[in-house]
């Protein structure tokens, strides 16, 4: 079950929804309109098992490739 994260096309609100199924109707929390637009999330990486922080690409600057190989570094 994805969670999606939408803004609102009348009042701009953003929110969330646990979907269930790819006809399940999704309306805005604070107006009810079913008018919305499908965001980017940006998620995190939890504590491996030992508890050590998982990397990310913030970890390593923002980049997530090897460095000098793409020349985004």
């Amino acid at each position: 079950m994805p969670i999606y994260e939408y803004m609102c096309d009348d009042c701009h609100t953003r929110y969330e929804r646990i979907v269930m199924s790819a006809g399940q109707e999704i309306d805005c929390p604070k107006c009810a309109s079913k008018r919305h637009t499908l965001q980017l999330s940006v998620f995190s990486a939890g504590k491996s098992a030992n508890g050590a922080s998982s990397s990310t690409a913030a970890d390593s600057g923002g980049c997530c490739c090897t460095p000098n190989s793409c020349g985004c570094n």
